[in-house]
C-alpha cells in the first residue's frame, strides 16, 4: 500500500497550535476529515480517544500516531500535523509532542497493521522526521515522503529492469515478510544493487514480479517460510533462504546471489523444499514438515480470526444471557454473529488439511486434503462410534493433510510412466478420483476413530484443569511464544491455542497471545528506561516495538534477540511466563486468535488482562535492563539517574 495514496496536501498542516492532548486530537480529526472519507467525525473522534485510554499513542521523541479502526471510515486516510509549540501528550517517554500522524482505518479489514508498520519504518529515519519538522509547506512534506518511499520501499519504482529480484513470505504474512523486504532493500542500497521485492503478506501479493522483470534479472532470491509460486522462475538462477536469514544476513545473501554461485531452477514437479535442500544442503525432513504445516496454518488463519472474533462478539452482545443453554444465540443480533462466525469456523479444518496437502503435492493435493479435513470434522465419519459424538478435530485434519499430500506424490510416482497422451487426465481425473477415494477410506477406517478419542481426551483434560494447572500451563505456553519469536516453538504454542479454540476451550489462547505481546514491549520499555544499554539506532528502533507489541507482532523483538540472544530471550521469556500465568490466574479467556489490544473488548476480564500484560512487560524490562551490558553513548552526556553507573 502506497502511503501517498492515503493523504493529500489538504490533510497536512504545519502551523497547528494546541492547548493540550485532546485539543491536539480534535484538530487532527478536523484535519483528517478533509479527506472526505469519514462519515461521522464526532464518533470517529470518540473512538480515537477511547483508543488513547488503553495506552498513549505518543511513541516518544516528540512523535505520536493516534489511530482508530472505525465503521465511520470509508477508506483509509492519514493526516499529518506539525505543531508550533510542543503539546503535553502523555507520551511513553514523558516528552511533549510536536509531530502527529493520525490514521483512520476502515473496520472491515486489517490494513491498519500494514499502514502502521510502514509509518513506523518512516519514523525510524531521523532525517525524515527532521524534514517533517522543518518543512515550509504541505507540498514539501508530500515530496519528502515521495522521495523517501522511492528510495526505501517497493511502492514507487523508476527502473525498468532489476539486477536482483526477491520474494518474501512468512506463515502469518505480517512481520517477517515485511522485515525481510526492508532488510533486502537496505542491503541492496548499501552495496549499490537494483532490486525489486515482491511481498506475499496477509493482505495479498504486493509489488508482484512481472514476466518482464523475471526475464531481465540476473538472479532471484526466494526468502520464504512457506511455499510460494516458483514455477514462473523455471530456467532462472534462484537462491532459496528463510526469512530469518534474509533479515539477519541480507547483505551476505545479496553478495552470494550475484556471485554466480547459484544453481538454475528447473520446475520438474518436485517441491520447493526439495530443491532448497539440494542447493543449500541444510534443510531436513523436520524443516520441510514444518513448512508444510505453516502453509496450512497461514491459509487457515483468516477463517479462525474472522470467525473467532464474530463468535466472541456474539457472546459479548448476549452477555446478559450468560449461563443460558443457548448463550450466544438468545439475542437475535448475537445469533446472527454467531451463525456467520460458525460458518467461517466450519471451513478451518478443511482449509488447513487442503493447503498442507497442496504444499506437499501442489494443486492436485488440494481437493484430497479438503475431503480429508472435512471428514475430520464429522463425528459419524468413522466405522467405530466415537465417544460423546467426538470428531477427529484439529489433530485428525492435520494428519489428513499430510497423508493426502503424500498420497498424491505416490500417485504421481506410480503414473510417471503412463503414456504422454494421458498427461491431461492425470490432474483432472486420476489424482482426484483415486486420491479422494484413498483418503476417504483411510479417514473412515483408520484415522478418525483413534484421533476422535485423542481429541476428546485432550479436550476433557483441558476442561478439567484445576487453578494451579491452568496457571502453570498458561505460563509455559506464554514462555514458548518468547523463546524463538515466530519460530517452530512459538508456532507450536500458537497452533495449540488455535486448536483449543476449535474445541471450545478459550482459556488457552489468552496466555498464548499475551506471551507473544510481551517481547516487543520488553524491548520498547527497556530502550526507553535503560537508554544507556542501547545504541542510538537501537533506541530509535525500540520505539516501534510499542506498536508491534500491542498489535501482537512478536517478531519486532527479533533484531534485538539476534544481537544479544541469551539476555533478550531469557528476559522476554520470564516476562511472558509471568504475564501468561497471571492472565490464567485471573481467569482471562480469549475467543479470537489474533488482534492484540484491538480485540480487548472480547477478552474476559480485559482490565486484568492488561494488568497482566503490564506486569509481565515491566518485569521483563527490569531483568533485561540489569542483564544487558552498558554501551558507549557519548551523545547522551552525563546521566544522573539511578539507571546509569559511571560517567563518560
Amino acid at each position: 500500500m502506497n502511503i501517498l495514496e492515503l493523504l493529500s496536501e489538504k490533510t497536512i498542516n504545519i502551523n497547528l497550535v494546541a492547548l493540550n492532548k485532546f485539543d491536539a486530537i480534535d484538530q487532527m480529526v478536523q484535519l483528517i476529515s478533509k479527506s472526505n472519507n469519514i462519515t461521522n467525525i464526532e464518533k470517529f473522534k470518540q473512538e480515537v480517544i477511547e483508543r488513547e485510554k488503553i495506552t498513549s499513542t505518543g511513541i516518544g521523541e516528540g512523535l505520536a500516531i493516534p489511530h482508530a479502526k472505525s465503521s465511520e471510515v470509508k477508506k483509509a486516510s492519514i493526516a499529518i500535523g506539525v505543531f508550533k509549540e510542543k503539546v503535553d501528550y502523555q507520551s511513553i517517554d514523558d516528552e511533549k509532542v510536536d509531530v502527529i500522524f493520525m490514521l483512520a482505518a476502515p473496520e472491515n479489514n486489517d490494513e491498519h497493521v500494514e499502514i502502521l508498520s510502514k509509518l513506523s519504518s518512516l519514523l525510524l529515519d531521523e532525517d525524515f522526521v527532521f524534514g517533517i519538522r522543518n518543512a515550509k509547506s504541505s507540498g514539501e512534506i508530500v515530496e519528502l515522503i515521495k522521495n523517501k518511499i522511492g528510495i526505501n520501499t517497493s511502492e514507487i519504482t523508476e527502473k525498468k529492469y532489476y539486477k536482483v529480484l526477491a520474494v518474501t513470505a512468512c506463515p502469518t504474512g505480517i512481520a517477517h515478510t515485511y522485515m525481510a523486504e526492508k532488510a533486502l532493500y537496505a542491503a541492496a542500497e548499501k552495496i549499490g544493487l537494483s532490486i525489486k521485492v515482491e511481498t506475499n503478506g496477509s493482505s495479498g501479493t504486493k509489488n508482484q514480479l512481472t514476466d518482464e522483470d523475471i526475464k531481465n534479472c540476473d538472479v532471484i532470491i526466494v526468502a520464504a517460510d512457506k511455499n510460494v509460486d516458483t514455477k514462473r522462475f523455471n530456467g532462472r538462477k534462484v537462491l532459496f533462504v528463510n526469512t530469518s536469514k534474509a533479515i539477519k544476513e541480507s547483505e551476505q545473501i545479496l553478495k552470494k546471489a550475484i556471485s554466480g554461485n547459484v544453481s538454475f531452477y528447473n520446475s520438474d514437479g518436485k517441491n520447493d523444499e526439495e530443491f532448497e535442500e539440494k542447493i543449500e544442503g541444510k534443510e531436513n525432513i523436520f524443516r520441510q514438515l514444518y513448512k508444510h504445516l505453516m502453509n496450512g496454518v497461514s491459509h487457515m488463519l483468516p477463517f479462525v480470526i474472522g470467525g473467532g472474533i464474530l463468535i466472541a462478539l456474539a457472546f459479548l452482545i448476549d452477555s446478559k444471557n450468560a449461563g443460558s443453554p443457548d448463550f450466544g444465540s438468545v439475542n437475535e443480533y448475537a445469533r446472527i454473529f454467531k451463525t456467520i462466525g460458525g460458518y467461517a469456523f466450519s471451513f478451518m479444518l478443511p482449509i488447513l488439511a487442503g493447503y498442507i496437502a497442496s504444499s506437499i503435492a501442489d494443486r492436485p493435493g488440494l481437493a484430497v486434503g479438503f475431503v480429508g479435513g472435512y471428514m475430520a470434522t464429522l463425528p459419524d465419519a468413522s466405522f467405530v462410534e466415537t465417544a460423546s459424538g467426538a470428531s477427529a478435530g484439529f489433530l485428525g485434519a492435520l494428519v489428513a493433510g499430510f497423508i493426502s499430500g503424500y498420497i498424491i506424490l505416490g500417485l504421481k510416482y506410480i503414473t510417471r510412466k503412463f503414456p504422454k497422451s494421458l498427461d491431461g487426465i492425470k490432474p483432472t481425473l486420476i489424482y482426484p478420483l483415486l486420491g479422494i477415494l484413498i483418503i476417504g477410506l483411510l479417514m473412515y477406517f483408520v484415522i478418525n476413530s483413534p484421533f476422535a478419542f485423542l481429541n476428546n481426551l485432550i479436550t476433557d483434560g483441558l476442561n478439567s484443569l484445576n487453578d494451579v494447572s491452568i496457571v502453570v500451563l498458561g505460563a509455559v505456553l506464554a514462555a514458548m511464544m518468547s523463546i524463538d519469536m515466530g519460530g517452530p516453538i512459538n508456532k507450536a504454542a500458537y497452533v495449540f491455542g488455535t486448536a483449543a479454540i476449535t474445541s471450545g476451550n478459550y482459556a488457552i489462547m489468552a496466555p498464548v497471545m499475551i506471551g507473544g505481546m510481551v517481547p516487543p514491549l520488553v524491548i520498547a520499555l527497556c530502550t526507553t528506561f535503560f537508554p544507556y544499554k542501547f545504541s542510538k539506532k537501537e533506541r530509535t528502533d525500540g520505539k516501534v516495538n510499542y506498536i508491534m507489541g500491542l498489535s501482537f507482532i512478536t517478531e519486532g523483538a527479533i533484531p534485538f534477540a539476534a544481537s544479544d540472544p541469551w539476555r533478550v530471550i531469557l528476559s522476554c521469556s520470564i516476562g511472558s511466563a509471568i504475564a501468561g500465568g497471571l492472565c490464567s490466574f485471573f481467569g482471562c479467556t480469549l475467543m479470537a486468535p489474533h488482534g492484540g489490544i484491538f480485540v480487548l473488548a472480547v477478552i474476559t476480564n480485559p482490565l486484568l488482562y492488561l494488568l497482566s500484560l503490564v506486569i509481565g512487560a515491566v518485569v521483563g524490562m527490569i531483568v533485561l535492563g540489569f542483564l544487558k551490558k552498558q554501551v558507549d553513548n557519548p551523545e547522551l552526556g552525563r546521566f544522573k539517574g539511578i539507571l546509569y553507573k559511571g560517567e563518560k
